[in-house]
């Protein structure tokens, strides 16, 4: 079964993915103190989550507005 993704769908996942990905990473940063590989863990799970949202919009700019 195919995702199907309407523009607003779509702006909203990338909007949610952008900030979810850099509390996670600012979040494993702050945990790093106590725990150094769990934090690096978040860091590196929060930087690829951002990183998916700014590729969505460039996903997003191609669409084709119909």
């Amino acid at each position: 079964m195919a995702l199907l993704l309407n523009s607003k769908r779509l702006h909203t996942l990338i909007w949610v993915l952008v900030y979810g990905g850099l509390l996670t990473l600012v979040l494993g940063l702050s945990v790093q103190r106590s725990d150094d590989e769990l934090g690096w863990s978040m860091v590196a799970a929060g930087f690829a989550v951002a990183l998916l949202g700014f590729a969505l919009v460039f996903v997003r700019a191609r669409m084709k507005a119909g």
